[in-house]
């Protein structure tokens, strides 16, 4: 395919690409910009460099250094900031980089990474730097290697995700095919540029020739005001993104131009999305994972409202079936032109996770109904036996969303020298934790296996990058 940058340019010239607080650039202004950069890195870097890593924030000079890293055939390996430096240190070796490049909003952290391996750089240093002649890449061959970003490791073991050109386009064309595309859609990102549901939209911006709206960083109040007063069409969010712009949306709704907000990085409760419904608030539910290069899954508007609780029907590059199905639930296995070339350096890892006819385990559990509706349970890690009975944590977390005061939990299990496995729950509230109580709502909502023997107050969950909870860190903790 002719690299897609060039071709925005020569399509849409003058169509708004990018927009970062008040200033924007066109597709033209976007690539003069980005070529630059890829002239300064090539002052300071070795261009002959399979990959270079970067530690993104969402600015300009991020959004822009991922291209031009791109421009050059280079492989970006886009890195999680909040990494410890043990973490960091582990990814960079895997990778195999030399050379970091590092956002100027992340310049205070410098000291705690002066004893990484491989040469620094502020993107401001880059930018000064004198332009050096290169070779853009004209055409982006499918199988080539667009970006690499490591799994958000909810269980504790992150793979290095190799997603090829071909994955970010057959991503974005399922996506288009579902939520539908207009020449004017303007995306607004306020989820992180190193995670999949951020650079997916960049990406998507490439393919769809629509502008995006960077945000730096997540803020309630900032954001609905931006949704009101700019004509943003969709918008990216996690459940916890969802309820924040929900407590703060306004009762004449966003502008004229808004369609929907797109929902991912984990499931959302019955109650949440009833709220969406009373505040005519479209959400499209949707699933998929890094290695798929962003949603595979999703709901479209027509069954958005009958399907509450659904992530929706394959989109239409990608096929799902479960297996070894027990009680209509099972693993949730994929077929699909996005899914990922492989792991960096872990080529058994991923070898394990293909089926002997070709199909990709999830880890996922869920059922498919009648209509072919797919419902996440949760992650088959994350399922528990006790006494011989499943518990899914996502369902007791759903029931106990409705109690009042509780403004988050997380289940997980606990060894038992009877049952084998109890349920016990972190709970985040503003008030003083009623065992009694809880236990007694349990039981009017759930099985009495599924309710939680023990509630332990917790200030926060230790969350991944996207918001998942990390639920082996809270099993530590007993």
């Amino acid at each position: 395919m002719q690299n897609w940058l060039t071709k925005q340019v020569s399509l849409n010239p003058e169509r708004v690409a990018l927009t970062v607080a008040n200033q924007s650039w066109t597709f033209k202004e976007l690539q003069a910009a980005v070529l630059k950069i890829a002239g300064q890195l090539a002052t300071l870097t070795a261009t002959t460099n399979q990959r270079i890593a970067i530690l993104a924030k969402n600015t300009a000079a991020s959004y822009m250094t991922i291209m031009a890293v791109q421009q050059l055939g280079i492989q970006p390996v886009l890195l999680n900031f909040r990494l410890a430096n043990d973490e960091l240190h582990r990814q960079l070796q895997d990778a195999g980089v030399t050379t970091l490049l590092i956002d100027d909003e992340l310049a205070d952290k410098i000291p705690n990474w002066m004893a990484l391996p491989v040469d620094m750089h502020l993107l401001s240093t880059v930018q000064a730097a004198a332009v050096s002649p290169i070779e853009v890449v004209a055409d982006f061959s499918d199988t080539a290697v667009a970006s690499i970003m490591y799994t958000s490791g909810t269980t504790g073991n992150p793979h290095g995700v190799l997603q090829t050109y071909q994955n970010h386009f057959y991503s974005a064309i399922g996506s288009a095919l579902n939520l539908g595309l207009q020449a004017t859609d303007r995306w607004l990102c306020a989820v992180p540029l190193f995670h999949i549901s951020g650079l997916s939209i960049m990406m998507r911006s490439l393919i769809y020739g629509m502008g995006v709206d960077l945000v730096a960083r997540f803020d309630d109040v900032a954001v609905t005001k931006r949704l009101i007063e700019q004509p943003i069409a969709i918008m990216s969010v996690v459940p916890t993104m969802l309820k924040r712009l929900l407590a703060v949306a306004p009762i004449t709704g966003y502008n004229a131009k808004f369609r929907c907000f797109l929902l991912g990085g984990g499931p959302i409760d019955p109650a949440t999305l009833t709220q969406c419904e009373q505040q005519n608030i479209a959400v499209i539910q949707s699933y998929g994972m890094t290695e798929t290069a962003s949603q595979i899954v999703a709901l479209n508007f027509d069954d958005a409202r009958a399907k509450i609780g659904s992530v929706g029907k394959p989109l239409f590059p990608v096929q799902i079936r479960l297996a070894n199905p027990e009680q209509g639930i099972g693993e949730i296995e994929l077929q699909a032109p996005n899914l990922t070339a492989g792991y960096l350096n872990q080529a058994a890892d991923f070898a394990r996770k293909i089926t002997a006819d070709g199909w990709y385990k999830t880890g996922d559990l869920g059922f498919i109904d009648d209509d072919g509706f797919l419902f996440i349970k949760g992650r088959q890690d994350d399922m528990f036996i006790s006494g011989g009975e499943n518990i899914f944590p996502d369902e007791v977390e759903h029931a106990y969303s409705q109690y009042p005061g509780i403004q988050a939990i997380a289940v997980v299990g606990k060894a038992d020298s009877d049952w084998g496995m109890i349920p016990v729950a972190f709970v985040i509230s503003d008030q003083v934790l009623d065992t009694q109580a809880l236990q007694q709502f349990g039981r009017m909502h759930l099985a009495h296996y599924k309710v939680p023997v023990e509630f332990r107050s917790i200030a926060e969950f230790p969350t991944t990058a996207s918001g998942k909870v990390q639920r082996h860190k809270l099993r530590e903790l007993f």
